[in-house]
């Protein structure tokens, strides 16, 4: 497995120099601020990394304010009381993106939400204590306990609103089979472990943020 050193040298050569290259890298929130974002606004971006998949992202995006007012601003407190027929109702709104099975998420999400505000405090509060060396165990919490974010939906959505994640783009996978750490895309936990590994041994090399590698790690293929 390559050092740290070697996998910055070689993305700031691939995007023009080390200036560039900082310029090019995302910046992950503090505990604070991730602590500070009501669980509402989590929901919001929860739903709408669901409503992206398979859909283009501006088309979402553009729609997303009658998002906003056919759901109750995303107060999970209200979504989780929506009975089935409240939810069928909203396929007659031709203002929002009429998926019934991507609607039905966001009761079971606003659910998530819920549960796990009230365990520890807030959303954001559960968000910032998670440790960043186990961040593939929250992605599973995010598989298990929500709707339609497992596989890259879970940590989509942590890249969205600033919490330091390593995403496993085509990219980064490709990086990390070249690197000897696996032999192709990770599903299996016992993988998926490996290459948490391979990026908190990075992180303690460097003290750089996992997305930070993670986008090196990119740009050192493509």
């Amino acid at each position: 497995m390559r050092k740290y050193e070697w996998i910055h040298q070689h993305a700031a050569e691939q995007k023009g120099g080390v200036d560039v290259l900082e310029t090019l890298l995302p910046q992950p929130k503090s505990d604070k601020e991730l602590a500070s974002v009501s669980d509402d606004r989590y929901l919001s971006e929860i739903s709408r990394r669901v409503f992206r998949a398979g859909l283009k992202h501006e088309m979402v995006d553009k729609k997303w304010p009658a998002f906003e007012e056919v759901f109750f601003k995303f107060d999970p407190n209200k979504l989780v009381l929506m009975s089935d027929e409240a939810l069928e109702n909203t396929l007659q709104d031709k203002r929002i993106i009429r998926h019934w099975g991507k609607i039905k998420s966001i009761r079971q999400n606003a659910l998530m939400v819920q549960e796990l505000a009230q365990q520890y405090g807030s959303f954001g509060k559960f968000l910032a204590q998670w440790p960043v060396a186990d961040i593939i165990g929250l992605w599973k919490i995010f598989a298990k306990q929500g709707k339609q974010l497992g596989g890259n939906s879970g940590p989509y959505f942590l890249r969205m609103v600033g919490k330091d994640t390593f995403v496993l783009t085509n990219d980064v996978v490709a990086a990390l089979v070249a690197q000897g750490i696996i032999t192709k895309k990770p599903t299996s936990q016992s993988d998926l472990a490996q290459v948490q590994a391979a990026f908190n041994q990075w992180h303690g090399e460097s003290g750089r943020p996992l997305c930070q590698i993670s986008r090196m790690l990119a740009f050192c293929v493509g």
